[in-house]
């Protein structure tokens, strides 16, 4: 069974704390991927039409 946690940006310090205890115990593997910022039109598009999934971060160099 795939297990699924989302966040939104307005969570306040005692939501992330109560989140994390349940996180914890569920063995959650983050789904994470780095990009390059070339790619960030691309990845932008991804995420819109859900063909990507998880946290993804652009790298800046």
């Amino acid at each position: 069974m795939e297990k699924e946690i989302k966040s939104v940006a307005n969570a306040t310090r005692k939501d992330i704390s109560e989140f994390l205890e349940p996180a914890a115990e569920m063995q959650l593997i983050p789904e994470i991927r780095e990009y390059s910022l070339k790619e960030a039109n691309k990845v932008l598009a991804d995420l819109k039409t859900k063909r990507i999934r998880g946290a993804k971060v652009l790298r800046i160099n």
